[in-house]
């Protein structure tokens, strides 16, 4: 099979594509035959030095395709079922490639209203979405809330999954394009994270101060939105988030990780078909062959949702 792996860490430049062997199946996994692969901030982290040292390495957490092949145990899946899923650091190789062997515990059939190709797109940032919102900060119906970084891959969908939820969503975005795009997916107010008047602006909408946090990405602008959180409030933030929060007198700090699972995945696929239709903003989409222009563009940065890959 065709991959993009890298035989040593670096730069974008050390993405080359390679012919594997396509993977072979312990009796717990499942074949797939990929469509799309996600690209994202940590697939360039792993590339530039983090994770196993296991070369070639194919990088890549998340994506979707078809069944393919089973495993002796697997009976949740028929071949050709359409799925997408999230593996991270996935022990015989990533998703930029033809085919991923998988866990079938961290697989999950495409929730109705989603077509494969955005499916692929989103299995890392949907469920550290709504994992945020639903577990780590348990929001409620007509809570005020900051989602900070609303314009990328993790926040364009918290916004929705938040509204969902019955959240007056108040989110900061990257330039007047990032604010247009949180706008339309249903943010109640907007501003820009790097150049606006972020205290104004949420002063305005939350008076008392907001009880919850997303925060999403870090900065300058990280600590203001953090001084915008009441006594009492809670801030939730996925691992990685850089530099990490600091604990703050009288605010519930609450780091977390997505986690993927049987569970995981159905809550997941609930809050995407409640929805009806859940816009997925691609930023760029590249051919596998592409993968090194592809993490020049995430390193560029200023992403509005999500980098892919097209494998098919």
């Amino acid at each position: 099979m065709r991959a993009a792996a890298i035989d040593r860490f670096g730069g974008p430049e050390v993405l080359k594509i390679h012919t594997l062997p396509v993977p072979s199946l312990d009796h717990g996994e499942v074949l797939i035959a990929l469509d799309t692969a996600g690209v994202g901030i940590w697939d360039a982290e792993m590339r530039a030095g983090g994770g196993r040292k296991d070369f070639p390495l194919v990088l890549g957490t998340d994506g979707s395709g078809v069944i393919a092949a089973m495993g002796a145990e697997v009976r949740r899946f028929k071949i050709a079922e359409a799925v997408y899923s999230y593996s991270y650091d996935n022990p015989k190789g990533g998703f930029y490639a033809e085919y991923v062997a998988v866990d079938a515990h961290k697989v999950a059939p495409i929730p109705r209203g989603l077509d494969i190709h955005h499916a692929g797109a989103i299995p890392t940032t949907g469920l550290t979405a709504i994992q945020g919102l639903d577990d780590a900060l348990q929001i409620k119906e007509d809570e005020s809330l900051i989602i900070h970084g609303g314009s990328g891959g993790v926040g364009t969908l918290a916004i929705q999954f938040a509204k969902l939820r019955g959240a007056r969503v108040f989110a900061t975005a990257s330039g007047e394009d990032g604010v247009a795009l949180v706008r339309r997916l249903g943010a109640d107010s907007a501003v820009d994270g790097h150049h606006g008047d972020i205290e104004a602006a949420a002063r305005s909408f939350a008076p008392d101060g907001f009880p919850a946090m997303l925060a999403l990405t870090g900065g300058d602008a990280l600590e203001r939105c953090l001084a915008l959180v009441r006594s009492g409030g809670r801030v939730a933030y996925p691992n990685g988030v850089e530099p990490a929060l600091r604990r703050r007198p009288g605010i519930r700090i609450i780091p977390y990780d997505a986690v993927p699972g049987v569970r995981e995945f159905e809550h997941l696929g609930l809050a995407i078909e409640a929805l009806k239709k859940l816009q997925v903003p691609i930023a760029a989409a590249f051919d596998l062959g592409d993968a090194a222009k592809a993490h020049e563009r995430l390193e560029q940065g200023h992403v509005l949702g999500k980098i892919v890959l097209r494998i098919k």
